[in-house]
């Protein structure tokens, strides 16, 4: 949720009383983001149909992976994910992945910029019966100056870190910023996207722990 690296967090909770080793905590993000994740779905306020597209790189290992990500006109997260290519199918496979969500409807309009794998992606989602016929594709630059917006976010939770050693390290990592930070923009029905207090019992309550 918050910019700081594993090493400081690992100090932070030493002055708590709790000794724990910063690679314990890199074992447990790796263990519980995707649950998470996966369990936080079910209870975010529904996105509105007008979806706005783009991809972010982010370095693994050395080498520069995409990372799609999906926003509402509201700013509210869609869904996100890490691809070693950027291609018509890794499109196509993000906005079936997008699409699979609870919290997700058949969009009205696209809005992407000018990555021409988009539009063949539409197209044949389109053909498949995947996405609603009359989805209106809109290739406009500044229109989707919220998920550039949006992107920088994720830059932020990511400076800090030790950087990815793999893909699999990355895209479990990666999950877990995007669930935390739905909750910080309110997502989460009936959770105030200020009320940290609320979000740690809304959290332990997926898990059945004690907040």
């Amino acid at each position: 949720m918050f910019p700081i690296n594993y090493r400081d967090l690992e100090l932070m909770l030493q002055g708590r009383g709790v000794n724990i080793a910063h690679t314990a905590i890199v074992r447990w993000i790796q263990a519980y983001a995707p649950e998470l994740e996966k369990r936080i779905r079910p209870h975010l306020h529904p996105g509105n149909g007008s979806w706005r597209v783009d991809e972010t790189y982010v370095k693994v290992k050395g080498r520069w992976t995409y990372l799609y990500r999906a926003v509402d006109s509201c700013g509210q997260t869609i869904d996100v994910l890490l691809s070693a290519r950027r291609s018509t199918a890794a499109a196509k496979r993000f906005f079936c992945k997008a699409l699979g969500q609870p919290h997700t409807v058949n969009p009205c309009t696209i809005t992407v910029e000018k990555n021409p794998a988009y539009p063949r992606a539409v197209a044949e989602l389109t053909e498949d019966g995947e996405l609603w016929r009359r989805s209106q594709l809109r290739q406009v630059k500044h229109l989707n100056n919220i998920v550039g917006q949006d992107h920088r976010r994720m830059k932020r939770l990511r400076r800090p870190g030790l950087g990815f050693d793999s893909f699999r390290t990355a895209r479990r990592t990666l999950t877990g910023y995007e669930a935390m930070t739905m909750v910080r923009k309110g997502q989460v029905r009936r959770i105030d996207g200020r009320a940290i207090r609320a979000q740690a019992a809304f959290v332990a309550g997926l898990f059945d722990v004690a907040g």
